[in-house]
């Protein structure tokens, strides 16, 4: 199923990974920034703030 990269395994490889690597990242960033909003929203929902 892989093909034969010969000497430009590395390179593609670690690009493979790379980016995996950064959507894990982004994913993970953007799934605790959600969080992080909603609770915020709650929080002021409940308070009835109207300041920002």
């Amino acid at each position: 199923m892989m093909p034969e990269l010969g000497k430009y395994a590395v390179s593609v490889l670690s690009a493979y990974g790379a980016t995996v690597l950064l959507l894990v990242v982004l994913v993970a960033a953007t799934l605790l920034r959600g969080r992080r909003v909603r609770a915020e929203m709650q929080r002021t929902e409940a308070g009835g703030r109207t300041d920002a």
